[in-house]
C-alpha cells in the first residue's frame, strides 16, 4: 500500500518504536513524544485536525469531544481492547468509525490473571516483602500459611476469549470452572472446560472460592460487585479483577478486605485509575499491580500492528476494518 501522506494521523500516547516508525512512513503522523496523556483541550485540538485519531484507554472521548471534531475526522483507531472510554453512539451519529484491538491480549491477560489467582491465596507478595525486609528468621511450621489452589472452585464472570483462556490454565492447576455469562456457552465449550453455568451473578458468588472478572465495562456492569454481593461470598474467598476497575464498588471491596469478610483480592485495574484507593495501599491481603496485564513487548507490538491494519483497511475502500466497534456492542 503506498504511503498516504495526506492522511493526518494523531497518536495520543507513545507506542512501540517500530509501530511509530511504520505510522510515520505511511501517514502524516503527529506523535506524543512526552507520553503524557492529552488534556481535554489537547484532545479537542486533535479531533479538529486529525483524519485518524489513534487513541488509548487513558483518553476520554465523550460526546462533547466527538461533537467538536472537524469534518476530516473519519476514524478513531483505539490502541486497546476496551472502548468504554469512547462514546460509540456519538461517533456513529457523526459518521466516525471506531476500531479496537481484540484477541492479541488474550494470552498475556490470562497469564497475569492466573498469576494473581496463585499469588493472593499463597501470600506471595507478603512472603517477598518478608524475604527482602531482613526480618526473616528462617522456616517455621506455621509461618506464612496460605490456601491451597487445587480443588478450589473458580468463578468466572465473562467467559469470553480471556475468560476461557484463564479457565484452561486454571484447570491445569486443579480448579473447577463455574461461570456466569448473559447466556450459556455452546455445549461443546462447556464440555471442554467442564464448566458449570450459573444464570445470575448472585447465584455464582456464594458458590465459588475464587472469583475472576472478565466482563466488559458497560452501564450494566458498573458496580457489578456491590457491597451486598461481595458479602454474599464466603469469608475464605478471593476476588481477582483484570477487566475494568468500576466493575467493583471499590469502597465496598475495601470494607470487606479490612474486616476479613473476604480473604483477599488481586487487582490490576482500579475504579478511579490511576488513583488507587488509599486504604488498599495499607492492606496485606491484596495484591496491587499497575494495569499491566497486557504489558508484554509482543502484545503491545501486535496491538500496534492491528491499529495499522484497521487504518489501512478503512482507507482501502473495499473492505471494512476487521475490528470495527458498533454501538450495539457498547450498549
Amino acid at each position: 500500500m503506498p504511503a498516504m501522506k495526506d492522511v493526518s494521523l494523531i497518536v495520543t500516547r507513545k507506542l512501540p518504536a517500530g509501530v511509530e516508525k511504520r505510522m510515520s512512513e505511511l501517514f502524516q503522523t503527529t506523535l506524543n513524544t512526552t507520553d503524557v496523556p492529552f488534556t481535554r483541550m489537547q484532545m479537542l485540538a486533535a479531533v479538529k485536525k486529525a483524519t485518524v485519531l489513534v487513541a488509548t484507554v487513558t483518553d476520554t472521548i465523550d460526546a462533547g469531544i466527538i461533537e467538536a471534531a472537524g469534518p476530516n475526522l473519519k476514524l478513531i483507531a483505539n490502541f486497546g481492547v476496551g472502548f468504554d472510554h469512547i462514546d460509540i453512539a456519538a461517533a456513529e451519529r457523526r459518521g466516525i468509525m471506531v476500531t479496537n484491538t481484540p484477541s492479541v491480549l488474550t494470552n498475556d491477560t490470562a497469564d497475569m490473571a492466573l498469576a494473581l489467582i496463585l499469588a493472593v491465596p499463597r501470600r506471595l507478595h507478603e512472603g517477598e516483602r518478608l524475604a527482602r525486609s531482613g526480618e526473616w528468621k528462617g522456616w517455621a511450621p506455621t509461618q506464612m500459611l496460605g490456601r491451597r489452589i487445587g480443588s478450589k472452585k473458580l468463578g468466572i464472570v465473562g467467559l469470553g476469549r480471556i475468560g476461557q483462556a484463564v479457565a484452561r490454565r486454571a484447570r491445569a492447576f486443579g480448579l473447577s470452572i463455574h461461570y456466569h455469562n448473559r447466556k450459556p456457552l455452546h455445549p461443546s465449550i462447556e464440555k471442554e472446560l467442564e464448566a458449570t453455568y450459573y444464570p445470575s451473578v448472585d447465584a455464582l458468588l456464594p458458590a465459588v472460592d475464587i472469583l475472576s472478572l472478565h466482563c466488559p465495562y458497560t452501564k450494566d456492569t458498573h458496580h457489578l460487585l456491590t457491597a451486598p454481593r461481595i458479602r454474599s461470598m464466603h469469608k475464605h474467598s478471593y476476588i481477582i479483577n483484570t477487566s475494568r476497575g468500576p466493575v467493583i464498588d471499590e469502597a465496598a471491596l475495601v470494607a470487606a478486605l479490612k474486616d476479613r469478610h473476604i480473604a483477599g483480592a488481586g487487582l490490576d485495574v482500579y475504579e478511579k485509575e490511576p488513583i488507587i484507593h488509599p486504604e488498599l495501599l495499607t492492606l496485606d491481603n491484596v495484591v496491587l499491580i499497575p494495569h499491566m496485564c497486557s504489558a508484554t513487548e509482543e502484545a503491545r507490538t501486535e496491538m500496534g500492528e492491528k491499529v495499522l491494519i484497521n487504518i489501512m483497511c478503512f482507507f482501502d475502500g473495499h473492505r471494512p476494518p476487521p475490528d470495527r466497534v458498533l454501538a450495539e456492542r457498547a450498549a
